[in-house]
């Protein structure tokens, strides 16, 4: 199974945030490929940005040094995400919906939203 890992959890994941349960815990280390999406480094960038999160290294460093695949944004992609119904407003994570579905991975999150749409998902409680 490939994985696609929400902002929250790629957090979590580099903090082991005990809300990773470990059963998700299991699934992303044992994953064949796991990937954080260029839309997640866009949305943290500007939460620093703005002053309202801090991180002792930069997002594509920790992205690297987890062992996580960059997933860039496509033109299909980008297509997809805004053809998508309205079940979530939230552009980020409409991109990580349109991005699941066109490459066929698992969305592993803790936002109930995207269990709305018809991709693969793996909820963190």
């Amino acid at each position: 199974m490939n994985l696609l890992l929400d902002s929250y959890v790629f957090l979590w994941w580099k903090s082991a945030d005990p809300r990773l349960t470990p059963a998700v815990v299991d699934a992303i280390g044992t994953a064949a490929v796991v990937y954080v999406s260029a839309a997640t480094t866009w949305e943290l960038g500007l939460k620093i940005n703005l002053g309202k999160l801090r991180l002792p290294e930069a997002v594509e460093d920790g992205v690297r040094t987890a062992g996580f695949r960059e997933l860039p944004m496509t033109f299909r992609h980008t297509r997809l995400a805004v053809e998508l119904p309205m079940h979530h407003k939230d552009p980020f994570d409409r991109m990580l919906v349109a991005q699941a579905a066109a490459e066929g991975l698992t969305i592993v999150t803790h936002d109930t939203l995207i269990t709305r749409y018809e991709v693969a998902v793996l909820r963190v409680p």
